[in-house]
């Protein structure tokens, strides 16, 4: 059982418009179910929020940052504002699901091959147990490189990603079928919220 579930980075940029990933009306639908479910399980509920380089579609403040998904004010809904690929990386985040007594958890959002499995990696090597639901996690195709390889679809990119965690991580249930519970050994929870964790 999940005791948090990680949505990551599913931000206007590319959640929507002409930057979209592809199926990302499919994703926001399962996404958003996850979420509802795992605030009724009594689940921590974690937005990973990227911060872009100057320019970049999710600059900080930019329409295309803004999360994707509504931010439910309560104890146990958190936003944590990261600025590498791996959401642990110089981040709160190891430090609120340790103090909340999680030990396993749930992601999803984008990109699959990059912050998604970045920060999945590092939650196995912490010793989480993790579940990747394969319908709830997307990114973009891969370029034709001539002479390399035609284009990649963004599916093939996607499954190709979380095959790489290895079989330490649960990479083939369905949304739908995930389960959420409340973790023990949770503290501040006389906190209102949500919370806007910055880097450390």
């Amino acid at each position: 059982m999940a005791e948090a579930l990680l949505v990551v980075d599913i931000q206007r940029a590319s959640a929507a418009g002409p930057g979209a990933v592809p199926g990302a009306a499919v994703l926001l639908e399962r996404t958003a179910e996850l979420i509802g479910r795992a605030r009724r399980s009594g689940a921590l509920v974690i937005h990973v929020q990227n911060d872009g380089a100057p320019g970049a579609g999710d600059e900080p403040h930019a329409p295309g940052w803004e999360l994707y998904h509504p931010v439910v004010d309560g104890p146990l809904e958190f936003v944590v504002r990261k600025r590498r690929a791996d959401a642990f990386d110089g981040t709160p985040l190891g430090g609120l699901l340790t103090g909340a007594g999680v030990r396993a958890l749930a992601v999803c959002g984008m990109m699959s091959d990059i912050c998604v499995q970045a920060t999945a990696r590092t939650a196995l090597e912490r010793g989480y147990g993790v579940v990747l639901p394969y319908d709830a996690h997307a990114t973009q195709d891969i370029p034709a490189a001539p002479g390399i390889s035609d284009t990649v679809p963004a599916a093939t990119v996607s499954r190709a990603a979380a095959w790489a965690l290895g079989q330490r991580a649960d990479i083939t249930t369905h949304s739908a079928d995930v389960i959420f519970a409340a973790p023990g050994g949770r503290t501040g929870q006389d906190k209102a919220g949500p919370f806007t964790l910055s880097q450390a």
